[in-house]
């Protein structure tokens, strides 16, 4: 178990109280959108709460000055060195004094009920490790679409279901400090882009899980954000790094869950080979699909496709695979 470090400098007298909640929020040049981030934390209905501001080395904006402004609750920290997003945000959480950690990206925003819905769901059931919720989400152009719209959320023993699809929405999860107390690790450093889903697979394995059926957060969706040019590639390898995380923490993991790790394997396949068939390489992208052509028509028909150039089939491809605003 890794203890969460609760000796942080005092701000004013207001420090020697333990606030309810911390948020956290990792900062890497965030200036843009960063006040109305805070901002929405600033207009929670919800006032027992602290936020964890952590900003890397190498950012050179003037998020600082925006973060300082904000006064005692607003726990500025900065690193020594430059840190991968979830070693930073292992930091964060080793500085936060909330019973519930809340995560806060610095271009999104909440709801102003969002606090006051979710945490008299963990006051009421000790069970129950960690809250989700729906998001707006939304682009450049203000299209809006609902998470729930395109992913189907559950609650209580949720980890089966966890590992055959990725519902849970980040910016609307607050999690019980003793859930991340009671694990071998926070989050995994080592990941780029699934390290809340690792971490929120290895909640649910041992808490109960519980949602709020209304948005709770702005998720903003970027045209080109890191997540949609590296996806494929890292979602890929990082997925072999998650199998194996689980199956130091469960005895017999792949006996156990074989549907959910196919289900895994299965994903990281079809990045796999959708970034073959965008090289060219048509037979190898066919190759990785084959033993999946009978789990679902979606299989059949994408291996079908790629008999295509890529650049024909890929609007359809984005229609048939892909979850997202249109651009």
């Amino acid at each position: 178990m890794i203890p969460l470090s609760n000796n942080n400098q005092a701000c004013d007298a207001n420090s020697f109280s333990s606030p309810t909640v911390s948020v956290i929020m990792n900062c890497l040049n965030c200036e843009k959108y960063l006040r109305d981030a805070i901002d929405s934390v600033f207009a929670q209905t919800y006032d027992d709460w602290e936020i964890i501001f952590w900003e890397d080395k190498a950012s050179k904006d003037k998020s600082e000055n925006i973060a300082k402004s904000y006064g005692y609750k607003l726990r500025y920290f900065r690193s020594d060195i430059p840190l991968p997003l979830y070693s930073a945000r292992n930091c964060a959480v080793r500085k936060a004094r909330g019973r519930y950690i809340a995560i806060l990206d610095c271009d999104d925003l909440w709801m102003p009920t969002r606090l006051e819905e979710q945490i008299p769901q963990l006051e009421r059931d000790s069970e129950i490790g960690l809250v989700y919720g729906d998001a707006l989400l939304f682009n450049e152009k203000g299209k809006k679409k609902r998470h729930f719209e395109v992913v189907t959320p559950y609650r209580g023993n949720i980890f089966t279901e966890l590992l055959l699809c990725n519902f849970i929405c980040t910016q609307t999860v607050v999690i019980r400090r003793d859930a991340f107390e009671s694990m071998d690790m926070l989050f995994d450093g080592r990941l780029i882009m699934s390290g809340d889903y690792d971490a929120f697979l290895r909640i649910s394995y041992t808490w109960k899980v519980d949602y709020v059926d209304k948005p709770l957060a702005r998720v903003r969706v970027h045209k080109n954000s890191k997540s949609q040019r590296d996806g494929r590639e890292l979602i890929s390898v990082e997925l072999d790094f998650i199998i194996e995380n689980l199956k130091q923490m469960v005895c017999g993991f792949e006996e156990k869950h074989f549907e959910g790790v196919r289900a895994l394997r299965r994903f990281r396949d079809v990045q796999l080979s959708l970034m073959d068939w965008k090289r060219g390489d048509k037979r190898e992208a066919r190759r990785r699909l084959n033993i999946y052509i009978y789990d679902g028509v979606y299989y059949l028909i994408l291996s079908l496709l790629m008999y295509l150039p890529y650049r024909y089939a890929y609007y359809i491809c984005r229609r048939l695979y892909t979850k997202e605003i249109a651009a």
